[in-house]
């Protein structure tokens, strides 16, 4: 059988077996990372984990109040811990927050420890997807569309460390999952 006509289950089964290190995704708020994320886990058949939603499980308050509350600095130390301990509990596909890979500290501990795969998305299509939740805080200061924009020039050069950068754009979910698994079984 064959997924999206491309990768068949069996070569999806072969290449989860040889996976000995999760699949972490890094890229902009909005370039699907969480929804991705979970499609590639079920097709791998391993477990999937936002590193934002643990994050505010272990502080018991929102990426947003975080942030407000104590700054960037703050959060992303915190942020570089919880995806430390995430890798080494052994989680199978990993969703970072959009600055997680900007950060120098964090992006050396994913590319030494994990896959590093950049989903890459044009800004238009990030401004549709985070203008249907206002839990964004680095675009409650201003025109959304400016500040992706920037952020998207500002982390480009980071994000392209990644070994495996795939766009997004507007295809369906399932097809760019199948995408990366036959990026991840080239780059093996």
């Amino acid at each position: 059988m064959t997924l999206a006509g491309e990768i068949t289950a069996e070569r999806i089964s072969a290449l989860a077996r040889r996976l000995d290190r999760p699949v972490v995704l890094v890229g902009l708020m909005g370039a699907g990372k969480s929804t991705v994320g979970q499609r590639l886990a079920g097709l791998l058949g391993k477990d999937f984990i936002d590193s934002d939603a643990a994050i505010e499980e272990a502080a018991q308050r929102s990426v947003g109040e975080i942030f407000e509350e104590f700054g960037e600095s703050y959060f992303r130390d915190g942020e570089r811990r919880v995806i430390a301990r995430l890798i080494g509990e052994g989680h199978g596909v990993i969703a970072t927050g959009g600055g997680a890979f900007a950060n120098a500290e964090t992006r050396a501990l994913i590319l030494g420890r994990a896959i590093a795969v950049w989903l890459d998305c044009d800004v238009a299509t990030l401004v549709a997807r985070t203008g249907r939740r206002d839990t964004r805080p680095l675009l409650r200061s201003g025109d959304p569309a400016e500040i992706l924009a920037r952020l998207h020039a500002e982390r480009a050069p980071a994000y392209a460390e990644a070994p495996i950068r795939i766009g997004t754009g507007d295809l369906p979910h399932l097809q760019t999952a199948v995408r990366i698994l036959e990026a991840i079984e080239q780059w093996l």
